[in-house]
């Protein structure tokens, strides 16, 4: 790093990146910036500034030593930092720096206990039991599509599509005949959990098969809305929340949808907003229904969100249709180690590998998962001449589809 960088860092001042430290302080205090930062986006210690930016200086002997003692013997799992220390006037600065962690949560281990903390700002505080799972979630350490739904239990399922799957759609040769025998089915596919002598559905359970999933799981379903601006306003074309299972009921020879789940309700109910007439009748009588947007895009999107939501988020998957474009916004961060630019490079990181491969099994996605790459973006620049928009933050995933001229 040039002197004049760190200058201008200083000069900004702490942020969400960025923390000022003596080098006296205790390891604690060190590790715990430490693991903040690298469990929100990576960042930069620098010892030896104040916190109003005043340059102190290092004083400690060995201060490289024992940084990478504490990297070792308090942080967990293992962080590989970088070390440098740059002269300014007569004093040195260190700067500590390394890149968002994938294997979060990082933790302290002190004296035999285990502490999680984050960053918040300019600040480092402990991580409260939500955000402690999200963490877990985003380390691929906490399956939150496994976790029993309170309240739940078989009859909540809907038994039709439960025998089409089975039957129609993996090909099973032995249905259940018993409730124990479909309980213990069930068990074995992830759909149902045993917590002490009590079964309960799982998320995934619940979301693929149930009756009325928002009844017992409030961030599930599909929140959409269409508005007649840029804008949300207060008159909405649209504004319903669907609700019901993700998949379908199929009829097999040949393949046809018998019952459509929410993915056909969702397509059902939006199709008057992403989509007009032609102003001609063609040959057979019938006008041709114009796209303003290439359906099977913004079919793989639905079913991305779907598919790939964060559960330890309490609100629903928001659907916008405006004047000038089609956006989804899916709650969460990015799963595990994934980017933009991975996603778009066509790398596959399944969050919820139970729904996926269900999904997989009705023929929602394919078995590749690169429909951002194959279907997305080809369709929208052939179709609609336009790049899609995407954008991650640590709270949502939102695409946005321009609107065809």
């Amino acid at each position: 790093m040039l002197k004049t960088e760190l200058l201008e860092i200083i000069a900004n001042g702490e942020n969400s990146g960025v923390e000022f430290k003596r080098d006296d302080i205790r390891p604690e205090q060190l590790a715990k910036e430490i693991v903040a930062l690298a469990n929100f986006q990576g960042g930069r210690v620098i010892l030896g500034v104040e916190d109003d930016g005043q340059i102190s200086g290092i004083h400690r002997d060995n201060l490289e030593e024992w940084v990478m003692n504490i990297f070792q013997d308090k942080i967990h799992p293992l962080i590989l930092p970088f070390y440098e220390e740059i002269k300014i006037d007569e004093k040195s600065v260190a700067v500590i720096s390394f890149p968002q962690g994938i294997s979060k949560p990082y933790v302290i281990r002190d004296k035999k206990v285990e502490k999680i903390y984050i960053r918040v700002g300019s600040t480092s505080r402990a991580a409260t039991r939500e955000q402690q799972a999200r963490l877990f979630a985003l380390g691929g350490l906490l399956h939150t599509e496994a976790m029993p739904v309170p309240r739940t239990d078989i009859s909540c399922l809907d038994e039709a599509r439960l025998q089409n799957y089975f039957k129609d759609i993996i090909n099973d040769p032995e249905l259940p005949q018993t409730l124990a025998e479909w309980e213990a089915r069930l068990l074995g596919f992830g759909f149902l959990t045993k917590v002490g002598d009590k079964i309960y559905c799982t998320i995934a359970g619940l979301v693929l098969f149930g009756k009325k999933p928002r009844h017992y799981l409030k961030q599930s379903g599909l929140r959409v809305f269409a508005f007649s601006a840029q804008d949300k306003g207060y008159q909405a074309s649209l504004d319903d929340i669907l609700d019901g299972p993700l998949v379908g009921r199929f009829d097999t020879s040949p393949k046809s949808l018998i019952d459509g789940g929410i993915i056909e309700r969702f397509l059902g109910k939006t199709t008057p907003f992403i989509s007009k007439e032609a102003n001609h009748i063609d040959e057979h009588f019938r006008r041709e229904t114009q796209w303003l947007y290439p359906i099977e895009a913004i079919r793989e999107l639905v079913v991305n969100a779907l598919a790939h939501r964060d559960w330890t988020r309490s609100i629903e998957i928001e659907v916008g249709i405006y004047i000038d474009r089609f956006e989804i916004i899916s709650p969460g961060a990015l799963q595990n180690s994934m980017t933009i630019e991975k996603m778009l490079a066509g790398q596959r990181s399944p969050r919820n590998i139970l729904i996926m491969e269900v999904l997989r099994d009705y023929g929602y996605v394919d078995y590749r998962g690169m429909g951002i790459r194959t279907k997305v973006i080809p369709l929208m620049r052939r179709i609609n001449n336009a790049e899609p928009i995407f954008e991650a933050t640590e709270d949502y995933v939102k695409t946005v589809l321009p609107k065809k001229r």
